[in-house]
């Protein structure tokens, strides 16, 4: 019977993961030798070639994808071991690390904490990492958080067997128009309206995608007066009369400077939709099931007032 090493099917994930074995090393805290080692010892144990040359670097054979899409199901059934036991140890109690991106913090993740605060019963701990929206995978592919708050233009394909995906809410975008701009107290907004206009958004970050992919969808290519990708420094630039932008509504801070008109886009409706997500099987750890569905609830509530 062959034998399976789940240390070393670890190491080849993060290597079909990461991509180089450098890399790999990296994430592992281990030696690019040690990597390589332990590879060449799992295929001596399975008896198949799991690497071949391409290059300067390697590449996993199909050989290696069939044993990894077998050890991610082993892989997930630990996970709900793991819940399993942390629920009879701790009942939902624990700890849960969450990853997310700026905006999502105060509008999701302190809400959430505060509603697990409010309960009767004990509530898990809960540790923040703010991380950007396509960062937060990495992370939570690396064990480094335990649940992840990210965007569903960044989200893995639903058929990678490493992630459980759950959609939030969809975050409409407003426009942020200087007060005194022609247009910002025009009825019945458009973004077509604006094609003229100077925009202000990232140079290559996630709100420079959806920006761009919101203005197509109306039918023009937003031309890019100023990069910028705070929000304080985003809206100080529109006060200023430099330029337009648009702005998730979760990120539409009431103390937002008095020069910014915030308009709806009634008729576009464009939005960005959040999603959490975790390691397949972990969803059934009662603390980061109980963090999950605090998270709904604020999501709800969100949307409600939107």
């Amino acid at each position: 019977m062959t034998e399976w090493d789940l240390k070393k099917l670890r190491i080849l994930r993060t290597l079909r993961d990461r991509g180089t074995v450098t890399a790999a090393a990296e994430a592992l805290l281990m030696t690019p030798s040690a990597v390589s080692q332990q590879l060449s010892n799992l295929t001596r144990q399975l008896g198949v070639p799991l690497l071949e040359a391409q290059g300067r670097r390697v590449r996993l054979t199909d050989a290696a994808h069939l044993v990894l899409r077998h050890a991610e199901e082993v892989f997930a059934q630990l996970e709900r071991a793991d819940a399993e036991l942390t629920g009879y140890l701790r009942g939902e109690a624990g700890h849960v690390r969450v990853g997310a991106f700026s905006t999502a913090v105060p509008a999701l993740v302190v809400p959430a904490v505060r509603l697990l605060g409010a309960e009767d019963r004990p509530g898990p701990r809960v540790r923040v990492r703010e991380a950007e929206a396509g960062r937060a995978y990495e992370l939570l592919a690396a064990g480094d958080v335990d649940l992840a708050l990210s965007l569903a233009a960044h989200a893995p394909t639903a058929r990678d067997p490493r992630f459980t995906l759950l959609p939030l809410l969809a975050d409409p975008l407003d426009v942020a128009l200087p007060a005194d701009h022609r247009l910002a107290r025009a009825p019945g907004l458009r973004l077509a309206d604006l094609a003229r206009e100077p925009w202000i958004f990232g140079g290559s970050d996630p709100w420079s995608e959806i920006t761009r992919a919101a203005c197509e969808a109306a039918g023009f290519v937003p031309e890019q007066a100023h990069s910028a990708s705070g929000w304080t420094a985003i809206l100080a630039l529109v006060e200023a009369g430099m330029g337009i932008a648009l702005v998730p509504r979760m990120a539409s801070a009431p103390d937002r400077p008095g020069g910014v008109a915030m308009r709806v886009l009634a008729a576009d409706r464009p939005h960005r939709h959040v999603v959490a997500a975790v390691r397949q099987g972990a969803e059934q750890r009662p603390a980061v099931a109980r963090v999950l569905e605090a998270l709904q609830r604020v999501a709800g509530t969100f949307v409600k007032r939107s």
